[in-house]
Order: structure tokens, then C-alpha cells, then sequence
């Protein structure tokens, strides 16, 4: 068994209240866009994560001090006059969010290699998307030995972008690298997650000028230097959401302070049809589930639609569920990896494709699994506290990397969960 692993006596029943901290889709690209700026930026409400601090990492390696104050939630970063510009691969395949440091460097210091990212076994994630956009903006981009290499000696240009699928990263490597072209680029079918606008206005804050933040046209006016700024991280919408799934699931009630309900709105909706109750408070979220929930069909999409982040516990719940329901994934192919671990503990379920159809059980059956990704492992951990007996999820390092301090957030809650 792996020394990283969660154990999980089931079954429980979740009551109380938990605060949700900063987005890790959104601090991660906060951190890469303070490269725009020379001078001290400061980022609050920053969760503490593993990859807040491998992001930390990359960025010191670039010649970046950075100081984290994980009591405060706080992140400096001082980003020197000329930055480096290659991101080695000894910590880009930790993290995908890696190559965000692609756009800000090219458009601050003219060039930047930057490993082909790792990350989450979620399926295949090319960078297609990144490189026709930014040659588009007038670089050169090639991949050799390992790396994406992208320059632009004499600066960017300001051109019309139309991405084929509203890819969140090329969105957001494409509005990092337009805000200091020469001239106005202009993404369409830009992504629309609440993380693209909570990065917008950070830029904005820097001293960018920006249109269209949360609809599907962004339009970048480019300027000749930003300054640092102060900005505070939008609420992790998916760590509320795992949350909100986790009362559902349990037949518990729990206040979720400082989760948007606009941001959630579908996800929401599809637990109020599975029979939850859920009442926005002056703080946050409360979701209360007062029997076995009922079956949902979900099907994942772009946002606004329903998040493949929730996915895995859309179909744990369904897992538990009376009746039957079809999940469909629209975004990542390898999403469905996990449910060879759900059923071990005796989930019955059936992949067909994009498609996963599943019988509820009144109850699973505790036994030994494994994360693959970060909101799988979550998953796990909570099919386990509707599981009989105990689980234990190997591989907990994964939800690390999104889920801070996750096993004493569930014993606050009333789980029996453990580190071991």
C-alpha cells in the first residue's frame, strides 16, 4: 500500500460547515500572469496545495521570489526585470498548469521553452490550440527534444483568434500573451469558466485592457508594459462543488462558506432533481439531502454546462442512487478511469464509449482502491464514506493537489478519515 493514502470507515453521514478557499485553476494562472510585470505582485485567498507550490517552484527557477503565507492565504511574488524563460521538465510534468507560463514569457521576454506538460491521466490534452493561437499572434512555435520553443524577437501582433473548442488554457495562454502585442487581438469562442474572468481582472488590475470577460468574444487592446497589482482569488468552484456532492451523498447538511451559487448553477440544479435541498446563505451554500438520492443523468460540457471536474462524483452519487442514470463525458476521453476503482467497491456500472450507465445500490462495500487523478480521488474518498466497512485510497497525493487539508475538512464534517 502507498505511505500517501486516505483510509475510510463507512459509513458516515457529513454535517457542519466548511470554507472553501481560493480556485487552483485560477491561482495557478494568476501566478504565471504575475511574469507580465516587474515589481512585487500579491495574490490573497491562495489555497494550500501541492501545486500552489510546485507553481512556486517553477516560478523561483524563472528567477521569481515568491513567499507563501499559508496562515494569511497569501502569495508575493517579485518578478524580476528580465525573467528566465525555459520551464524544465522536472516540474512541467507534475503539473499541466505549467505551460501557462508560455503566453507572459513570450510576451515579456521575447522567447520560451517550456516542457510538454503532465499532469492528470485524464485523457489526451494537446497544446494544438496554444501554438496555432500564438503563431497567429506572430511567433514562432516548434516543439524539439521535449519542449515547446516559442519566439517572438521583435514582439507580438495583434490578430482575430477563433479556437475551434473553447479550450481554457489556450484561452487563457492567448489573452497573457495578447495584453502587451502591438494592436487588438480578438479570441472567439473563447472559454467562458469563471477562472478566464477572475484572470481578466487581474490583468486589468495590472493595467491591461480587456472586453468581454465571461462571454465568448474576449477582446485584448494591447499596452506597452503592465505594473504588479493586488488581487484576491475567486472561490474554488469545484472543491464547492465536490462539497455540495459529498451532503447529497451522505443524506447530509452541510454550509459550504464562501461557495458561489451562480457559478454552479447546473450542477446545483441536477442535485436538487436527485431530491437535495439547496439555499443560498449571506456566506455561501447550504445543501441539505433528508433520503437516498434519486438518479441523474448528467452530461459534461464547457462551462456553463455541467463541469467534467464533477463528473466522478456525479457518478459516485449515481453510484448510491435509486434508479438508474447515464453519465456522458464531452470533454476528456480518460475521465472514465476511475470507475474500474468505484466498482471494487461494488458499484455496478457499464462504459460504453463516452458513456457510463449506472445502476444504483442502496450501499458499496469498503476495499482497497486508487486515485488517478485529483477529482477521482476525491470521488473515492467519498464513495468510501457511503461505503460498509473500510476503504483505502492509494495515490492521496492526487487530491493534494486540489484539495487542501481534505481529510481534517471530512473530521470536521463527522468522517472517519484518516492519513496513512
Amino acid at each position: 500500500m502507498s505511505a500517501d493514502a486516505f483510509r475510510v470507515v463507512g459509513p458516515a453521514r457529513l454535517v457542519g460547515s466548511v470554507v472553501v478557499r481560493g480556485a487552483k485553476n485560477s491561482a495557478l494562472k494568476l501566478m504565471a500572469a504575475s511574469l507580465l510585470a516587474t515589481g512585487k505582485n500579491t495574490l490573497l485567498n491562495i489555497p494550500h496545495i501541492a501545486d500552489v507550490e510546485i507553481m512556486a517552484e517553477l516560478l523561483e527557477r524563472l528567477g521569481c521570489t515568491v513567499v507563501h503565507d499559508t496562515v494569511a492565504h497569501s502569495l508575493t511574488i517579485n518578478v524580476p526585470e528580465v525573467p528566465g524563460h525555459k520551464a524544465d521538465y522536472d516540474l512541467v510534468r507534475k503539473m499541466r498548469a505549467s505551460i501557462n507560463v508560455l503566453g507572459p514569457l513570450l510576451a515579456r521576454v521575447g522567447e520560451a521553452e517550456v516542457a510538454l506538460p503532465g499532469g492528470d491521466a485524464i485523457g489526451s490534452r494537446g497544446l494544438d490550440f496554444h501554438i496555432e493561437g500564438l503563431r497567429a499572434l506572430g511567433a514562432d512555435v516548434h516543439q524539439e527534444h521535449g519542449y515547446v520553443i516559442a519566439k517572438a524577437p521583435h514582439g507580438l501582433t495583434g490578430a482575430t483568434i477563433a479556437l475551434d473548442f473553447p479550450s481554457v488554457g489556450a484561452t487563457e495562454n492567448l489573452m497573457t500573451a495578447a495584453v502587451l502585442s502591438k494592436g487588438t487581438t480578438i479570441i472567439e469562442n473563447a472559454a467562458r469558466e469563471p477562472d478566464i474572468a477572475d484572470i481578466g481582472e487581474f490583468l486589468i488590475a495590472m493595467g491591461a485592457k480587456i472586453e468581454g470577460l465571461g462571454s465568448s468574444t474576449i477582446t485584448i487592446h494591447g499596452v506597452d508594459r503592465l505594473n504588479p497589482a493586488t488581487h484576491s482569488t475567486l472561490p474554488d468552484r469545484i472543491v464547492t462543488g465536490t462539497w455540495a456532492f459529498a451532503a447529497a451523498m451522505t443524506q447530509g447538511d452541510i454550509t459550504i462558506v464562501g461557495g458561489r451559487a451562480e457559478h454552479l448553477e447546473i450542477p446545483l440544479d441536477k442535485l436538487v432533481a436527485a431530491g437535495a435541498v439547496v439555499t443560498t446563505t449571506s456566506d455561501g451554500i447550504r445543501v441539505k439531502m433528508d433520503r437516498r438520492p434519486s438518479a441523474i443523468d448528467v452530461a459534461t460540457l464547457p462551462y456553463p454546462g455541467f463541469p467534467t471536474d464533477l463528473q466522478p462524483m456525479a457518478i459516485c452519487l449515481n453510484a448510491i442512487a435509486q434508479g438508474h442514470a447515464l453519465v456522458t463525458e464531452n470533454v476528456f476521453e480518460g475521465r472514465f478511469m476511475f470507475v474500474n476503482e468505484l466498482k471494487r467497491l461494488g458499484a455496478t456500472i457499464t462504459v460504453d464509449g463516452h458513456h457510463a450507465a449506472v445502476n444504483g445500490l442502496p450501499q458499496l462495500s469498503g476495499a482497497p482502491v486508487a486515485a488517478t487523478d485529483i477529482r477521482a480521488g476525491a470521488a473515492l474518498v467519498l464513495a468510501g464514506l457511503v461505503s460498509e466497512g473500510i476503504t483505502i485510497v492509494e495515490d492521496g497525493y492526487h487530491v493534494d493537489r486540489g484539495y487542501p487539508d481534505f481529510a481534517e475538512d471530512l473530521r470536521s464534517l463527522g468522517a472517519a478519515v484518516t492519513r496513512v
